[in-house]
């Protein structure tokens, strides 16, 4: 269910074949109307926690536990990390374009050169049961021709320029108000709601991945154009914040996986190598702020004691393109949307980026989703 939200195939089929591995019941991936009814009472949350999670209320939580086939606060706890942790895995696999496994059907492997390339045999799921419904992934994303706009004209800023503005920012001693911190998140907010996406239109989606997908039109909305913004508030994280808030309430509730959901936001946010490119002994910490609270700016979370105006000085308007399109519409992300951003920067460090894209959007949904749990169970 989380996965179809944004058609991503390979995770569906790694799932398939998961599920049935475990011993689960194979009518339930017929579908949507084929599951039991305590499980398709998720899609409504499922649907706004992936596309539109400030529309979450406290509604949606009273409808879960409440009458037949109802769920305990625990097990809502527990299907919100699921559901906001593979909507933030299709982040990631979309944005590094990760495709099938060898032994799923769709897979392929590459090939040094000189080395022959065999003919794949017709049944390549030997480990697989034999039953397992897969799709058929026909759309490459390394050779891709579903491209988006032509590369800008202006050249792309390169490290040299990103270093010596993070160095620059770092001596400035700028004293900022609060009212002039909020109007420069407001800017970046206006600016990222003016970004065009990567991609074209939407692909039509395999009948294999739409049976777990209802109302497919719903999607991504900028929170600078959302409607009734009084009734969507910035989410302000000094009011409800992951360390202070979301975190015990996940440990009360769901046994000691906020611990490890903490020790995973806190390895992406400081994994470095101290390097940018080929150069070595950099403090890249200012860097990744940038991205990482870009990230939740387009969900609508400000942190309240971060300057915004450092965003655009640091992330260039490609880069912040591709992350839009990543962290908003994955499935439209593409090869060459991967080659256009940070051009000097080692493969590796792209990959810290997407890193990024999957552990700032998942702790965002879980913000939105924990902090209306929390209100239900004070109302």
């Amino acid at each position: 269910m989380a996965a179809g939200r944004h058609q991503c195939g390979y995770l569906i089929n790694l799932q398939k074949q998961e599920f049935l591995l475990l011993g689960g019941e194979h009518s339930w991936l017929k579908g949507l109307s084929s599951i039991p009814p305590k499980l398709k009472n998720l899609y409504d949350i499922n649907k706004i926690l992936a596309h539109r999670p400030w529309q979450l209320n406290t509604s949606h939580i009273e409808k879960l536990t409440k009458g037949k086939d109802s769920w305990s606060l625990a097990e809502v706890i527990h299907a919100i990390v699921i559901l906001t942790h593979f909507h933030s895995l299709c982040s990631f696999v979309f944005a590094c374009g990760v495709n099938q496994e060898v032994d799923q059907a769709g897979g392929y492997k590459y090939y040094m050169p000189g080395e022959p390339i065999q003919a794949r045999p017709s049944n390549t799921n030997q480990t697989n049961p034999k039953d397992i419904p897969t799709v058929d992934i026909t759309e490459d994303w390394k050779n891709s021709s579903h491209v988006g706009p032509p590369s800008p004209t202006e050249p792309e800023v390169g490290i040299n320029t990103i270093m010596q503005r993070m160095k620059t920012l770092s001596e400035q001693n700028e004293e900022c108000t609060p009212i002039e911190l909020a109007k420069r998140f407001e800017n970046i907010e206006t600016q990222s709601a003016e970004l065009g996406l990567v991609g074209g239109e939407r692909l039509e989606t395999p009948a294999d991945i739409s049976c777990f997908i209802e109302d497919e039109k719903f999607g991504y909305q900028d929170f600078a154009k959302r409607e009734e913004q009084m009734d969507f508030p910035t989410f302000r994280v000094q009011d409800y914040s992951w360390n202070d808030h979301g975190y015990s309430l996940v440990n009360r509730l769901y046994n000691d996986v906020g611990n490890l959901l903490d020790d995973k936001f806190k390895t992406a946010q400081n994994l470095t190598y101290y390097t940018m490119g080929g150069r070595t002994d950099v403090d890249t910490s200012r860097f990744r702020r940038a991205i990482w609270n870009y990230i939740q700016c387009l969900l609508g979370i400000r942190h309240d004691d971060y300057d915004y105006g450092e965003i655009n000085h640091l992330l260039e308007r490609s880069l912040k393109t591709f992350i839009k399109s990543a962290c908003c519409y994955p499935e439209r992300v593409t090869k060459k949307d991967y080659d256009r951003v940070l051009r000097e920067f080692k493969h590796s460090e792209k990959v810290h980026v997407n890193l990024m894209v999957l552990e700032a959007r998942m702790q965002a949904e879980l913000l939105y989703a924990l902090r209306t749990v929390n209100r239900y169970m004070t109302n």
